[in-house]
This record gives C-alpha cells, structure tokens and sequence, in this order.
C-alpha cells in the first residue's frame, strides 16, 4: 500500500467503520437485532449482484465461493449477530467494546500460528498499549454495569470477537485472490442465511419501519457493508493481518467523537488521554519496518 490512494484506505476505514456504532444505536430500539441483520446483509448481497453484473464481475470457482459463505458467516454473521443481541439484550455497550477490544490481539496470536506471521516485540507492545488506551477511552461507560451483564451476554460478545478473528484470518489465508465484489457477494449470502435461521428461530421477525430505522438501514448497507468492508478486504489482501487487526484499537476514539458531535455524549479528558495512547499503540504495531512474514508468499 504505497500509493497516495492507498495510504488514505486505513483512516477511511477506521472512520465508516466506527459510524457502524452509531447506525446500530439508531436501529436497535425498532428492530430485533438477527431480523434487522438479516434484512441488511440480503440487501447488501443483491446490491452487489447487480453491481456483479453491471461489471461483468467472474465467478467464483465453487469451494472458492464455499469459502466465501463460511466466511461471512464468521465476519459478519457471527460477529454482528452477537454484539447486536449481547447489546439488546443489555450488556452495555462499552464492556461490549471492550470486549471487541481483544480482537486484535487474539488475531496477532492466530496470524502467527496460523499465517506464518512474525511479529516483533516492539509490535506486541503497541497491541498491548493500544489495548490499554482502548480501556481507558471506554472507562466512563463501564461504571454502570446493570443487569444485562450475564453469562449469556458475555459468551456472545466472546463468541462474536472470535468470529471476526477467524473470519479475517480466513480470509486473509484462502481469500485474498479473485474478485473482491464477487467474493463479498458470497460472504454475504452467508451471512444473511445465518442470521435468517437465527431469526426465524429466536424472534419474531417484528421491525418497526420509520425515518430512524431506515436511516439507518441504507447507511449500514451503503457505508458500512459495501464500503467499510471493500476497505477492510483490500487491506486484509495487501496487509499483515497483525497490522490491520490493530487498526481497531482507533475505532472506540472515533466512535466516542462521532458521538459527541452528535449527541452530545460527555468526552472527559481521561479518555482524551485514551486515544492518544491508543494512537500510539496502533503507531508501534504498524510501524514500516516490523511485522514480515516467515513464510514465502
């Protein structure tokens, strides 16, 4: 990734992805958590068919696009599904987040058992330091736990970060070759046939349709699962998987701005600290000259 263009695609991705946050926070009180998901990915996969067939996109060879859907199933799938259910059914949002907030770290494990990654020390201290720094920005909203704070909600947000944790590593191992709109496609469908069964087993399939749910609905499709997720597999394909994981430490300092300007949210100074270190953390573990592979590519 050298080119300017190129150079723009992690600050671009850190922010549509933090506003995904902010989407949710519109949708959840009109909507169940799987049939809004459901609604979206199915949205999101029959846009891309068409983007699929303006463009003439090739297809996927079949264990290629097999692949695709065991993927979206982890990426998307099991990972929205369990934070939007943890959330509705009360876990706080920030222990939430905090929880997430281990995926970067769990994926520099993995990439290194399972990619053939080498990471240096200096790079397992940014992760450790940009995970500290997302304690903190997240520290004013853990003081209030509640009751939503069980076991069931603690293992689906636990669930959830393994799933996007193995869904990139995935990606990154068998996916990373072909086309990335054809690709994305098929991790859709998956994705949209989980969160359909889950649906249809643990709801009601009950939505109520307004300005909030439906602003909602086409920014999540349009912003986060077309372009977010583009830039996240472009960055998957080009990237150490260490490197880009670590971008996620940004994630809660852009989504606690974002929610300022918006709603007026509080942002103490503490957690003003918490980005700066939580910038730095992500700074060391991206750093040039560090992370190479062991293995030939």
């Amino acid at each position: 990734m050298t080119s300017s263009p190129k150079r723009l695609i992690p600050a671009t991705f850190v922010l549509l992805w933090a506003t995904g946050f902010i989407g949710a926070r519109y949708a959840m009180p009109w909507a169940e958590p799987f049939t809004f998901l459901a609604v979206r990915f199915v949205l999101a996969f029959l846009l891309l068919g068409a983007v699929m067939l303006v463009l003439g996109s090739a297809r996927l060879p079949r264990r290629a696009a097999l692949h695709a859907v065991l993927i979206g199933m982890l990426l998307h799938g099991v990972y929205l599904g369990g934070v939007f259910w943890a959330i509705h059914q009360g876990l706080p949002a920030g222990l939430s987040a905090l929880i997430a907030g281990l995926q970067p770290l769990v994926t520099a494990v993995l990439a290194g058992k399972l990619l053939g990654e080498e990471i240096k020390p200096r790079h397992w201290v940014g992760l450790a330091v940009g995970f500290v720094g997302v304690v903190i920005v997240l520290s004013p909203k853990l003081g209030a736990l509640g009751g939503g704070v069980t076991w069931q909600t603690l293992t689906a947000s636990v669930i959830a970060m393994a799933g996007i944790s193995a869904g990139t590593i995935w990606q990154k191992r068998v996916g990373t070759t072909g086309d990335l709109v054809t690709g994305t496609f098929w991790q859709y469908v998956g994705a949209a046939i989980l969160t359909t069964v889950a649906s249809m087993i643990f709801e009601k399939q009950q939505m109520t349709v307004n300005g909030e749910l439906i602003f909602a609905m086409t920014w999540l499709v349009f912003v986060l699962s077309i372009g977010a997720i583009f830039l996240l597999m472009v960055m998957i394909r080009d990237g150490a998987m260490s490197k880009v994981a670590s971008l996620f430490y940004l994630v809660p300092s852009v989504t606690a701005v974002i929610a300022w300007a918006l709603f007026g949210e509080q942002l103490s100074a503490i957690q003003l600290v918490g980005m700066a270190i939580a910038t730095l953390g992500v700074g060391l573990a991206t750093a040039q000259p560090g992370t190479r592979a062991r293995a030939s590519r």
